[in-house]
């Protein structure tokens, strides 16, 4: 029997099309754990959420007339999500993910709902779903209720542009798709998981990777603008406390200071110690990165796990348990959102420092200050994203309140964890963008000196689509621009492609 391909954050979308590739082809394990469900309900015993209500109404035997009629009310009745809609690329994975699980074969859908989601995917059928009402225990419930809402006809879908609402049976007739009637059991496993966790955890800490990169390159960038100390990010400091993303740090600055006309020219200044924001960059860096590998770690045993309930084993066996409690992953994004904060925080402190008119560059990077007011409030804005990604770091794994009349009487709130990852990781790129507009200025001072050759690199990138500000002007627009290359990779693509792969 062939085994779904794993699915891993650094290749998360090539990951997820070879999957649904294999799923697509090999079905043979959704039908052995469906012939298990079968044979199950044959035997007329209780089996939760099977022939069973729900929660806390799992001791009502439900006849097998209504066994149907079960599953159709469990998407109805848990379809009461609120608030703005999941993004719709994180929505796409959401389904994706669900499929993913569903075809390791231990949840026991029927094989023509499991191939009604195949071809959802693969028509690009995205479900419209609000991103409030799961408290990450049960399985993301609610958000995966209105996931599911389509196979029935009902809910909502973003249109084929991906931009707006519509309702599924409209996005159904559009594609030439009929509904389907749900069987025993398939209810349950659709809405049982934790797909709205995984796929916002996912999402961002893919993007996440570059960013971290993307941050390094910025702190070269500063160091050399500043007239910083290489001496800092020497193997050997690193190697007597050797945190590997503290190695990694530092090796990335020393590559994209090499051949630096900039710090040769002040190798013999005198000063003996930068401020930490500087000094200190592979520790801060670093301990950011090692924390975001280890929630990618545990995001990627989740992506490839069953997290539905009860689940269906090949031995005859249906054994209810708690894989869809959220906790792993509450806790690990969690941590990642603290590690985002970080790498926005001593940005900040970088892009202060650019303003300072230490060292020969011109106080808030104007040469006529007092008419013009430079590079001032650009700074303010990245304050104002460090200081509320603070409260965004609160950690939501720490609370929990009971649902169910107390059957779930302890919940993750991953859900929320998942939520203000997303609005950390954005308000990142953010603060990012002003320190590279900022240092890119500084750097414009430096002339006829040249940076290393990676900061070099990111200097010209960036001076493509921005200019030199003389005087005050309209800020915005150039922050978007340093938004999206950010956002997109474009910094990282450009100086990987003059100096090679940074770690």
């Amino acid at each position: 029997m062939n085994k779904a391909v794993p699915v891993r954050i650094a290749t998360l979308y090539p990951d997820l099309e070879a999957s649904m590739q294999t799923l697509a082809e090999h079905d043979v394990r959704v039908e052995e754990s469906r012939r298990v469900v079968e044979q199950a309900l044959l035997s007329g015993r209780p089996l939760y959420g099977i022939n069973t209500g729900f929660g806390a109404l799992a001791d009502q035997k439900i006849t097998d007339d209504q066994l149907v009629q079960l599953q159709h009310n469990l998407l109805l009745s848990h379809a009461c999500g609120v608030g703005e809609p999941v993004p719709h690329a994180i929505c796409r994975l959401m389904l994706q993910l669900k499929i993913h699980a569903l075809g390791l074969g231990q949840s026991g859908i029927s094989l023509r709902t499991f191939r009604q989601l195949l071809a959802f995917d693969r028509h690009g059928l995205v479900p419209w779903v609000p991103s409030r009402g799961s408290v990450g225990a049960s399985g993301d419930l609610a958000p995966l209720a209105h996931l599911a809402l389509p196979l029935i006809g009902r809910g909502a879908c973003w249109d084929e542009a991906g931009e707006k609402k519509i309702s599924s049976a409209e996005r159904l007739a559009q594609l030439g798709l009929e509904p389907i009637e749900l069987q025993a059991k398939d209810g349950l496993a659709l809405i049982n998981g934790t797909q709205l966790m995984s796929a916002y955890g996912a999402f961002v800490l893919q993007r996440a990777h570059v960013l971290a990169r993307e941050a390094d390159i910025l702190a070269g960038m500063s160091l050399e603008a500043l007239q910083g100390s290489a001496v800092p990010f020497d193997a050997r400091i690193q190697g007597v406390r050797p945190h590997p993303g503290q190695e990694r740090v530092a090796r990335n600055i020393r590559a994209l200071l090499k051949d630096s006309e900039i710090m040769e020219s002040h190798r013999d200044c005198g000063k003996v110690q930068d401020p930490y924001c500087l000094r200190c960059v592979p520790q801060v860096h670093g301990a950011s990165r090692d924390a975001l590998e280890y929630a990618a770690g545990v995001l990627e045993i989740e992506m490839n796990s069953v997290t539905d309930n009860p689940l269906v084993f090949q031995d005859g066996d249906i054994l209810s348990g708690g894989n869809f409690h959220g906790q792993p992953l509450a806790l690990a994004l969690d941590f990642a959102a603290l590690a985002l904060a970080e790498l926005g925080s001593i940005s900040e402190r970088r892009t202060y420092l650019l303003l300072e008119g230490h060292d020969g560059l011109p106080r808030l990077l104007m040469r006529d200050t007092g008419v013009n007011s430079g590079f001032m409030i650009p700074q303010y804005t990245a304050a104002a994203l460090v200081s509320e990604n603070k409260v965004l770091s609160h950690p939501a794994s720490v609370d929990s309140i009971p649902t169910s009349l107390g059957q779930e009487d302890h919940v993750s709130m991953g859900s929320i964890s998942a939520l203000k990852l997303l609005g950390v990781m954005k308000n990142l790129q953010r603060i990012l963008a002003v320190e590279l507009l900022t240092v890119s200025q500084a750097l414009d001072f430096r002339a006829p000196l040249r940076p290393g050759r990676g900061v070099e690199t990111a200097h010209q990138t960036l001076r493509t689509r921005v200019d030199h500000a003389p005087e005050d002007y309209e800020v915005k627009t150039d922050l978007d621009q340093c938004e999206q290359m950010l956002a997109s990779g474009g910094l990282a693509d450009s100086v990987e492609s003059a100096i090679g792969r940074l770690a």
